[in-house]
C-alpha cells in the first residue's frame, strides 16, 4: 500500500506557528547550559579520562579504533530499506493531560482517525493515555502530537515503537517449538560455528516437533560431528521468548564528551555479534538498547555491565527501564493535582476578604456599624465594597479560573479552525465541554459585573443601599468551589487505578543469586544482586517469606506458595521439583532453589498486568449512550441560558412579574435575569454522565485482578457478562481436570503371530503422542514410559485436528516400516475398520464409566506389501471431574443460565461426564471437531431466546436484539474457534498461558469457582454502571430547572426560593465527586455499596 501522506492543514504549524517557535526558542533558552557548566563539566571527565589528556595524534590513533558516534549514526553508515520504510507500522504512545469524561476521549479518538495514515487509536480516561498505531514514517507522531495539542489538551509522547511484521511474530501458530542442547566433539576453528558457540563446543537448536531432536543429531553428525545430547526442552520453558532474545536498555552514568558513546559501542562490539546494539547511546540521552542471547552463568547481563564498567572507571551502567504507564499517569495525576491546588490556594485567599466584606459586612453586620458604613460609602457612584470585590475577583478570574479560558478557547477554534470537514450546521449542536460552561458562567458573571460598574459610576447613586448587586464575590465563589471540586476529582481518579500499581509492586528489588557451581551443594553460596541482573537458567534461592523475582522452575526443595495476589486464591499451594513458580507468589515454608524460566516483559505478572491495561482502555457500549448524550449538552444548556435569561427579562420588562421580584437597585430587570442564566451554565454537569461508566469499569478491572480474573474485552465483555444466558463448557480441562488424566484400562489385540508386540507399539505410541499437546496423548505418553524401549526411527508424524495422531515408522530390529493411527472411532471408521462386538461391547463399558477411549491401528507401510488397517490396541482414558465442577454447574443453573457441554469427546462418555455434574442431555453437543465448535455456538445464539431485556435507554449491548447471550468456557488450546465467536470468552488459563487471544475473560485461578465470582462481580459493575448513569442524569434534570428559576414563585420565610450561582457551582463539583466516590466505595466490603466475593463451599 503506498504511504498515505498526513494531511498538513489545521493540525500542523499554520495558525500557530508564531507562538510555537517562541515557545520553542524560551524552552531552549532555559534548557540550555552555559559555558561555565560545560567547561566545569569537561574538567571533572578530563580527570577520569585518560583519552581527553592525551595528544591530538593519540586522539586520532584512538578515533581508528573506536569511532565517534557522529560518525556511527551518520547517513552513510545506515542502510535503509526504502520499499519496507514507506510500509513500516508504528505504535505511539502519549500522556494527556486535562480530559474530563468519556466525551473528552471520543473527540480524541475520532479527530485522530480522520487520519487516513492512523489504522488505531485508543485512549484511556483514567490513565490520562493514547495510543496510537499507524502506518508510514516516524515522524508521523509528531503530527498526532499537533491534532491532540490543538484540541486543547496538554499532551507529551512518550514513545514511538516500531511494530513487529506479522511474520516476525513468532512461531508458527499450533506449532510445538523444543530447545535441544547438544555437545559437539570435532569444532577447531570458527567456520564450524556458524551460530555455535566454539569455546564450550556445545550448541542451542531450536526445532519442531520432540520426535526430531534424533534427525538434528544426525544431521550434525553427517557432516563430521560427534553429537551428544545434553538436554532437551519446549522452548517457552526457557527463556518464554521466540528465540530466546532478550532486549535491555542500559543507562551510563558518567559520560561527559563524544567519544564516551564510541567507547561503550567497541565495548560492546567485542564480545563478537553476541550483543548485538539497538540503539546506541549520546551524551543527551545516555541508554544503550542492546539485544542478546542469555546464557546464564557463561554470558549474562552482568557480564555485560561489567565490562562497559571496566572500559572506563567513571562509567556507571544499570538496567533502565522507562516509566510504565501507571508511573506517567501517577506523575501526571499529581502534576494536575499540583496545578489545581495553587489554583485552589489563590481563590481560597481572596475568598476570605471576599467572604468578610461581600457577605458578612453586607448582611450581618448591623446597619449603624462603622465598618459597614466605611465600606458602603461610594467612591464615583460605586460602594468601595464593590470596588473590593471587583479587585478581589480579578485575579481570580483570569489566573485561578485561567484553566477553564484557555481550553474554551482551543475548543472552539478547533470547531471554527480553517478547513475543517465537519459541516457548518453541525458545528452549531455538537461542541463544547464542561470547561466552556464553566468558562461562560464566570465569564458572564465578571463582565455583566463590569458592565453594572460602568452603569453604576455614569449614574451615581443617591442612597447608601445594603444590597450588593454585583456579581464579583460569584465569580470568586464559583471559581473556588468549582476548582475544589476539579481537585478532589483529579485525587479520586488517581486512586481508582491503584490497581494496577499494586500488582507492579508485587515483585521483589533484590534476589539471591546461587553462585555457579554452587547449585546443588550444600554450603552454596549466594549474592544479594538486582533482580535486573539476573537472566533465563540463573538459579536463585527463595527463603521462607520471600517472593521469586520473576518466574521459574523448582529445582531444589519443596515448599507452598501463597498465589493469592495473582490467583486470588488464599490457601497456599504445594510446589516441589519440577513444579512452576510465578514472581509474586509468597513462600511460605522452607527455602527453594529456583531456575528462573522468564525475565522482565514475559513473566506471568507482566502478561497480567499487560491484559489488564488492554481491558481497561476498551469501553463499554453504554458509553455510547453517554458519548450522543454529552456530544449535544453543551449546546442544549448554552440554549437553556439564554433561553431561561430571555424568558425572565420578558416577563419581567412586559410587566407581567411583580415589582416585588426585582430585588437589586441597578441594572434592572436584564442584571436581575442574568442570575438564572448563570446559574445554569454553572451547574449542568456533563462530566458526571461521562465519568459514570469508565469509573466503574476501571475499578471493576482491578477487583477482577485482585480475584484472579484478567478482562481482556474490556467494558463490553463486563457488559455482555452481567446478562449471561448460556454458558458452554469444554470438557476436557474444563469440567474435568484435564492437567493430569491417566490410563485406566488396555488391552492388545494383534495376534501371537504378528511381529509387532506390545513393547514395540507402546514405544512408537510413546514417540508418536509425544507431539501431541493434547492431554490424552500425554497420557498415553506417561502411561507408555514404564515399558522396555526398542529401536525406532520416525519417518512422518502428522496431527489430525479433533481425530487424533498418524505416523510412519521403522523398527530398526528388523526394518520393518509401520503406519499408525491413533485416535477416537471416528478415524478409525474413516480407514475402514470396523469393530466387533466383543470390543465394542468393552469400550461401551469405559464410555458408560465416562472414560474417554483410544483405539490405535496398524499397517504395513511397504508399498510392496498388501497390507490393510488392524486393530493394535485399545486404551481406556481417565480424566478425573474437578471437585467444584458439580457445584458450580448447579448454583449458575439456580441464576437462571442454562448450562450446555461441548466436546469432541464420543456421545457415551460425554453424556457420563454431564451426568455426574449435572448437566441435561438435551444439552450436550459430543463428538465435534474443533472448528465444528464455533457452529455449535452459532446454533446455540440463533437458537436461544434472551431471558430479560438487555436495552438500556434503547441501546443493545451488541447485535443481539432478542436473542440468548451465550459464553463459551474453554482451556484455549483446541477451544479458540468457540471462544472467538461466542459472546463471551471465558478461557481458563493455566498460570504460564495467560495471554489468550481469542477470550474476553481470562481465569487465572484452576478454581471454576472463580466463574461465579466473574458473573457476580460483572453484575455489580454494570448494576453501578447503571446507578452513576442514572444519577448524573437524574441531577442534571432536576438541577436545570431548579437553577433556571422554576420555583422562584414560590417563599420560604418571606424569601424567594432560588439557586444562588455560588452554590450552583458547588452542587456541580459534588456530582462529579459523588459519581466517583460511587465507583470506588465498591472496593470495599459494605453491604450494599461494596463487593464481596461469594465464598462457595464445594462439598
Amino acid at each position: 500500500m503506498p504511504d498515505a501522506q498526513p494531511h498538513s492543514g489545521w493540525h500542523g504549524h499554520g495558525f500557530n506557528s508564531g507562538s510555537n517557535a517562541l515557545s520553542r526558542a524560551f524552552m531552549r533558552w532555559i534548557r540550555r547550559k552555559t559555558p561555565v557548566d560545560r567547561e566545569t563539566m569537561k574538567k571533572r571527565h578530563q580527570i577520569h579520562c585518560e583519552l581527553c589528556r592525551t595528544s591530538n595524534s593519540r586522539d586520532d590513533s584512538y578515533s581508528s579504533h573506536a569511532p565517534d558516534t557522529q560518525d556511527l549514526a551518520s547517513p552513510e553508515a545506515v542502510v535503509i530499506d526504502t520499499q519496507s520504510s514507506q510500509s513500516d507500522a508504528f505504535r505511539a504512545t502519549f500522556t494527556i493531560t486535562s480530559m474530563s469524561c468519556s466525551s473528552c476521549v471520543s473527540k480524541i479518538v475520532a479527530a485522530l482517525e480522520e487520519e487516513s495514515w492512523v489504522d488505531s487509536a485508543q485512549v484511556a480516561l483514567m490513565t490520562q493515555s493514547a495510543s496510537v498505531d499507524f502506518t508510514g514514517k516516524e515522524a508521523y507522531a509528531a503530527r498526532l502530537t499537533d491534532i491532540i495539542s490543538d484540541l486543547g489538551y496538554e499532551v507529551a509522547l512518550e514513545e514511538v515503537a516500531k511494530l513487529p511484521k506479522k511474520t516476525e511474530s513468532g512461531p508458527p501458530k499450533g506449532s510445538t517449538a523444543w530447545k535441544a542442547s547438544y555437545s559437539i566433539q570435532g569444532m577447531t576453528c570458527s567456520s564450524c560455528s556458524v551460530e555455535v558457540s566454539l569455546i564450550n563446543s556445545s550448541a542451542t537448536i531450536l526445532f519442531e516437533g520432540a520426535a526430531n531432536q534424533d534427525e538434528v543429531a544426525l544431521a550434525m553428525e553427517d557432516v563430521g560431528y560427534t553429537a551428544i545430547l545434553n538436554d532437551v526442552s519446549p522452548a517457552s520453558t526457557e527463556t518464554g521468548l521466540w528465540g530466546g532474545r532478550r532486549s535491555v536498555s542500559i543507562k551510563i552514568e558518567g559520560m561527559y564528551c563524544h567519544r564516551c558513546p564510541a567507547r561503550v559501542a567497541a565495548t560492546l562490539d567485542r564480545f563478537d555479534g553476541r550483543v548485538t546494539i539497538e540503539d546506541l547511546p549520546t551524551l543527551e540521552n545516555p541508554i544503550a538498547t542492546i539485544s542478546y542471547i542469555p546464557d546464564a552463568p557463561n554470558f549474562t547481563i552482568r557480564a555485560i555491565l561489567d565490562s562497559i564498567s571496566t572500559a572506563d572507571l567513571v562509567f556507571t551502567p544499570s538496567v533502565y527501564h522507562p516509566p510504565t504507564l501507571e508511573e506517567r499517569a501517577k506523575q501526571m495525576h499529581a502534576r494536575i493535582q499540583r496545578q489545581v491546588l495553587y489554583r485552589v490556594l489563590l481563590s481560597i485567599i481572596v475568598a476570605i476578604p471576599t467572604f468578610m466584606i461581600g457577605i458578612v459586612y453586607m448582611t450581618l453586620v448591623p446597619g449603624d456599624s462603622p465598618g459597614r458604613r466605611y465600606f458602603m460609602e461610594q467612591l464615583h457612584g460605586v460602594s468601595r465594597a464593590e470596588w473590593a470585590t471587583f479587585v478581589m475577583a480579578t485575579p481570580v478570574y483570569f489566573f485561578a479560573a485561567d484553566v477553564f479560558h484557555r481550553r474554551t478557547v482551543k475548543e472552539l477554534y478547533f470547531t471554527w479552525r480553517p478547513g475543517s470537514a465537519v459541516p457548518v450546521l453541525r458545528r452549531l449542536y455538537r461542541f463544547g465541554s464542561m470547561d466552556m460552561l464553566i468558562c461562560l458562567g464566570t465569564t458572564i458573571a465578571y463582565f455583566s459585573s463590569i458592565a453594572e460598574l460602568i452603569i453604576a459610576a455614569v449614574s451615581p447613586r443617591t442612597n447608601i443601599s445594603s444590597s450588593n448587586t454585583t456579581y464579583f464575590d460569584s465569580v470568586v465563589f464559583l471559581t473556588m468551589f468549582l476548582l475544589i471540586g476539579r481537585l478532589i476529582e483529579a485525587y479520586s481518579k488517581a486512586k481508582t487505578g491503584d490497581a494496577v500499581s499494586s500488582l507492579q509492586h508485587l515483585r521483589p528489588r533484590e534476589a539471591l543469586l546461587v553462585l555457579p557451581d554452587h547449585e546443588q551443594k550444600a554450603e552454596a553460596r549466594f549474592e544479594l544482586v538486582a533482580i535486573d541482573m539476573i537472566d533465563p537458567t540463573d538459579v536463585v534461592k527463595v527463603v521462607h517469606g520471600g517472593s521469586t523475582p520473576w518466574d521459574g522452575i523448582v529445582i531444589s526443595g519443596d515448599t507452598f506458595f501463597d498465589e493469592s495476589s495473582l490467583t486470588g486464591e488464599s490457601k497456599p499451594v504445594l510446589k516441589v521439583e519440577g513444579d512452576s513458580v510465578y514472581a509474586g507468589t509468597i513462600n511460605k515454608g522452607g527455602p527453594v532453589s529456583i531456575k528462573i524460566t522468564h525475565v522482565s516483559g514475559s513473566s506471568m505478572l507482566d502478561q497480567i498486568i499487560k491484559v489488564v491495561r488492554e481491558g481497561q482502555a476498551r469501553r463499554a457500549p453504554i458509553e455510547r449512550v453517554a458519548d450522543a448524550l454529552t456530544s449535544y449538552f453543551v449546546p442544549f444548556v448554552i440554549l437553556v441560558a439564554i433561553a431561561t435569561w430571555l424568558i425572565w427579562l420578558g416577563l419581567g420588562v412586559s410587566g407581567t412579574l411583580p415589582r416585588s421580584y426585582l430585588d437589586i437597585h441597578a441594572g434592572g430587570w436584564p442584571l436581575w435575569s442574568l442570575q438564572f442564566a448563570i446559574a445554569v451554565f454553572v451547574i449542568a454537569c456533563p462530566c458526571g454522565i461521562g465519568l459514570a461508566t469508565p469509573t466503574a469499569l476501571f475499578v471493576g478491572g482491578g477487583l477482577a485482578a485482585k480475584h484472579g480474573i484478567l478482562v481482556k474485552g474490556g467494558g463490553e465483555a463486563f457488559q455482555e457478562a452481567s446478562c449471561v444466558d448460556v454458558v458452554v463448557f469444554d470438557k476436557t480441562g474444563t469440567i474435568t481436570q484435564g492437567g493430569n488424566p491417566r490410563v485406566t484400562n488396555h488391552q492388545y489385540l494383534l495376534p501371537p503371530s504378528s511381529i509387532l508386540k506390545e513393547q514395540h507399539l507402546m514405544t512408537v505410541l510413546e514417540r508418536l503422542e509425544g507431539n501431541s499437546s493434547h492431554p490424552i496423548g500425554k497420557a498415553i505418553v506417561e502411561f507408555c514410559q514404564s515399558t522396555p524401549k526398542v529401536s525406532i526411527k520416525s519417518q512422518r508424524v502428522e496431527e489430525l485436528a479433533g481425530k487424533g495422531m498418524q505416523g510412519v515408522f521403522e523398527i530398526v530390529e528388523f526394518s520393518h516400516v509401520t503406519e499408525i493411527l491413533v485416535g477416537n472411532e471416528a478415524l478409525i471408521s474413516e480407514h475402514g475398520l470396523s469393530l466387533d462386538s466383543t470390543i465394542f461391547a468393552t469400550l461401551d463399558t469405559w464410555k458408560g464409566q465416562a472414560k474417554s477411549v483410544v483405539i490405535v491401528a496398524v499397517k504395513c507401510a511397504s508399498p510392496l506389501a498388501d497390507s490393510s488397517w488392524e486393530l493394535a490396541m485399545i486404551f481406556a482414558v481417565s480424566d478425573p471431574i474437578r471437585p467444584e465442577s458439580h457445584f458450580v454447574i448447579q448454583s449458575l443453573a439456580r441464576q437462571g443460565v442454562d448450562v450446555w457441554m461441548l466436546s469432541g469427546d464420543n456421545p457415551k462418555t460425554a453424556c457420563a461426564v454431564g451426568a455426574m455434574v449435572g448437566i441435561p442431555g438435551e444439552h450436550i453437543i459430543a463428538g465435534v471437531l474443533p472448528e465444528q465448535k464455533a457452529e455449535k455456538i452459532q446454533y446455540l445464539q440463533r437458537s436461544q431466546l434472551a431471558k430479560k431485556a438487555r436495552s438500556f435507554f434503547g441501546l443493545q449491548s451488541t447485535s443481539s436484539a432478542g436473542r440468548a447471550i451465550v459464553a463459551m468456557v474453554g482451556d484455549g488450546v483446541n477451544d479458540s474457534p468457540a471462544l472467538t465467536v461466542a459472546d463471551i470468552g471465558i478461557a481458563v488459563g493455566s498460570g504460564s498461558d495467560v495471554a489468550i487471544s481469542s477470550a474476553d475473560f481470562v481465569l487465572v485461578n484452576h478454581d471454576m469457582t472463580t466463574l461465579l465470582t466473574l458473573v457476580s462481580l460483572s453484575r455489580t459493575v454494570f448494576r453501578r454502571v447503571k446507578f452513576n448513569f442514572a444519577w448524573a442524569l437524574m441531577y442534571n434534570l432536576l438541577a436545570l430547572p431548579i437553577a433556571a428559576g422554576v420555583l422562584y414563585p414560590v417563599k420560604s420565610n418571606g424569601t424567594h426560593v432560588r439557586l444562588d450561582p455560588v452554590w450552583a457551582s458547588l452542587a456541580m463539583a459534588l456530582s462529579s465527586i459523588s459519581v466517583i466516590c460511587s465507583s470506588l466505595v465498591m472496593r470495599s466490603r459494605l453491604p450494599v455499596v461494596g463487593f464481596r466475593a461469594p465464598k462457595y463451599e464445594v462439598a
